[in-house]
C-alpha cells in the first residue's frame, strides 16, 4: 500500500495491517503527517500539531511491534485530541484566548490510557470556547470536508474536522449536550457519548461536570469500540469514575441484531425541528434494522420535547466555573457564552431547582422507555450542516438559540450511552447523522446496533472530495 493512502484507512483496519507488520507506525504517522501539513490551512482542525513526538511514539510502537509485544488494537494507531484535554508539556487552551499560553503538568487519565494502549498522539484539536456552545469560536472555525463553506459542528468541531478529512485515524471529544454527537453527524462519523462516569473526566477542562463525558470519534463504528475500551475504566482522581468492568467492545460487533427491540421517538422525529429528508433518513434506517432482524416500534419520551429547555436551566455550571472571569474581564468570552453565562448568573435558585426536578424527570422516562425496548431510535441533529458565518445579534427570545435542532440533549440529561452512525445524505451531498442511544453502561449493544446497520448500508464507501 502508497504511504499517501495510508490516512484513507480505518483506524481498525490500520491496526490490523501493523499488527500484521504489513504496515509501519511511522509510515502511517508520516504520511498522516504530510496530509495535517497539507490540508489544515484549510481546515483549520488542528491548534497544536506535535509532530515530533508524534514521530517519536511511533519510533517506538514500530520497535515494540516488531519484538512482539503488542499493546492491543490502539498500538502505533495515530490519534488527536481535543483541546480541552490534558497534555503534559503541550499548551491547552480549552478553545480560549484566555487559556493560549496554559501548559499543563500532567496528562489526563484518557491521555496516559491511550499511551499506555502504545496509540501515537499527533496533536491537538480546535473547539469551540469551554465546550459550552455548539457553534462560536475565538479562533478560526474548522471547515466542514463535505463542504469547507460549512460548519462541522461543536463544540469538538476540529475533532469532526479532522477525523473526516482523514488528518487523524480517530480523534477524542468531549460530550456534554451532544459536542460528540454533533460533529459526528455533520461531518459523516460515527462518534459515542459514553455512559457518564464510565470514563474518567479528570484533566479534562469542565463545560457542564453533572453532564461531560469524554468519547471518541471515528471514520467507523469499530473505530470508535476499539478507542473507547483503550480511554474506558475506573479511575480514582474522578470522584463519579464508575467501577463498572469494561467489556471488549470490538468482539460486541458480531453484525447480529436479531431479537433487538428497538424504539423510534416520536417527540425527536415527528418534530419541526427535523426536515423531511433528515426524518426520512432516520425512518429508513429504522427499516433497515428491522429486515436485519430487530423489532421497531414507535414509542413516547414526552419530555424529550422540551429537553433544550430543561438543559437551559441547569446549566449554571459553567458560569459558576469562570465566575472570576465573567466577572472581571466579561469581553474576553466569546459571544455565544458571554450571553448564556450572564444569562445563567442571574438566573433565581428556583428555575435552577426546576430544571434539576425536570431533568431527573426525563432520565425516569428515558430509563422508562429504555425497559420496554434495548434501543432508542432518533435523529442526532433535524438539519445537515449549516453555512459558517458571524456570530448572530441576540436581539429577541427566538435569536438566543441558535441550535435548537441539536437532538443530543435528550440522552445527555440521562446520562445514557448515546451513538451517531451516519445514515444517508441529502439531495445537497451533506452527512446525516442516526442517533442510537441505549441503557446505561450497554455501549456494548448501542456499538453493536450501529456496526450492524453501518456494515450492511453503503454509507462507508462516500468520503469528502477533499
Amino acid at each position: 500500500m502508497n504511504k499517501s493512502d495510508l490516512p484513507f484507512v480505518s483506524a481498525s483496519e490500520l491496526s490490523r495491517l501493523m499488527a500484521a507488520k504489513e504496515v509501519s507506525p511511522v509510515e502511517a504517522t508520516e504520511a498522516y503527517l504530510e496530509r495535517i501539513e497539507s490540508l489544515d490551512g484549510k481546515l483549520h482542525a488542528f491548534v497544536t500539531v506535535t509532530a515530533d513526538a508524534a514521530l517519536d511514539a511511533a519510533k517506538r510502537a514500530e520497535q515494540e511491534i516488531a519484538q512482539g509485544n503488542s499493546r492491543g488494537p490502539m498500538h502505533g494507531v495515530p490519534v488527536a485530541l481535543k483541546d480541552q484535554i490534558y497534555t503534559q508539556g503541550i499548551v491547552t487552551t480549552g478553545g480560549s484566548l484566555v487559556f493560549k499560553d496554559f501548559v499543563p503538568t500532567v496528562d489526563a487519565t484518557v491521555v496516559s490510557n491511550l499511551k499506555t494502549a502504545g496509540a501515537v498522539m499527533l496533536g491537538k484539536l480546535n473547539m469551540t470556547e469551554f465546550a459550552t456552545s455548539g457553534l462560536s469560536h475565538q479562533f478560526d472555525p474548522p471547515r466542514n470536508p463535505w463542504d469547507l463553506e460549512r460548519s462541522t459542528g461543536g463544540s469538538s468541531s476540529g475533532s469532526g474536522a479532522a477525523t473526516a478529512g482523514f488528518l487523524c485515524a480517530v480523534a477524542l471529544g468531549e460530550d456534554t449536550g451532544g459536542s460528540v454527537r454533533f460533529p459526528a453527524s455533520w461531518c459523516g462519523l460515527a462518534g459515542i457519548r459514553p455512559t457518564w462516569g464510565r470514563v474518567s473526566r479528570y484533566g479534562v477542562m469542565p463545560g457542564v461536570r453533572s453532564m461531560d463525558t469524554v468519547g471518541p470519534l471515528g471514520r467507523t463504528v469499530e473505530d470508535c469500540a476499539i478507542t473507547l475500551a483503550a480511554i474506558a475504566g475506573h479511575d480514582p482522581k474522578d470522584r463519579v469514575s464508575s467501577n463498572e468492568p469494561v467489556p471488549d467492545y470490538q468482539a460486541a460487533l458480531t453484525g447480529d441484531i436479531k431479537g433487538l427491540r428497538v424504539g423510534i421517538v416520536r417527540e425527536l422525529v415527528y418534530t419541526d425541528l427535523v426536515e423531511e429528508e433528515v426524518r426520512q433518513s432516520v425512518l429508513d434506517a429504522g427499516a433497515a434494522l428491522k429486515e436485519l432482524g430487530a423489532q421497531v416500534e414507535e414509542i413516547s419520551i414526552p419530555l424529550a420535547a422540551n429537553a433544550g429547555a430543561i438543559n437551559g436551566a441547569i446549566r449554571v455550571e459553567a458560569p459558576v466555573t469562570y465566575q472570576d472571569l465573567l466577572r472581571d474581564r466579561p469581553k474576553e468570552i466569546a459571544h455565544d457564552n458571554r450571553i448564556s453565562y450572564l444569562v445563567g448568573s442571574i438566573m433565581p435558585a428556583s428555575y435552577f431547582y426546576k430544571g434539576l426536578r425536570l431533568r431527573a424527570l426525563i432520565r425516569d422516562q428515558v430509563l422508562a422507555a429504555l425497559g420496554n425496548v434495548d434501543l432508542l431510535l432518533c435523529p442526532t441533529t433535524g438539519v445537515a450542516a449549516q453555512l459558517l458565518g458571524p456570530d448572530p445579534v441576540i436581539d429577541s427570545k427566538k435569536a438566543t438559540t441558535r441550535i435548537p435542532w441539536l437532538l443530543a440533549t435528550t440522552f445527555s440529561l440521562a446520562n445514557v450511552p448515546a451513538l451517531s452512525v451516519p445514515c444517508g445524505f441529502t439531495e445537497t451531498g451533506l452527512p446525516i447523522g442516526l442517533q442510537i442511544a441505549g441503557r446505561p453502561f450497554d455501549e456494548n449493544t448501542v456499538l453493536r446496533a450501529g456496526h450492524a446497520y453501518e456494515q450492511n448500508s453503503d454509507w462507508l464507501t462516500r468520503r469528502p472530495n477533499i
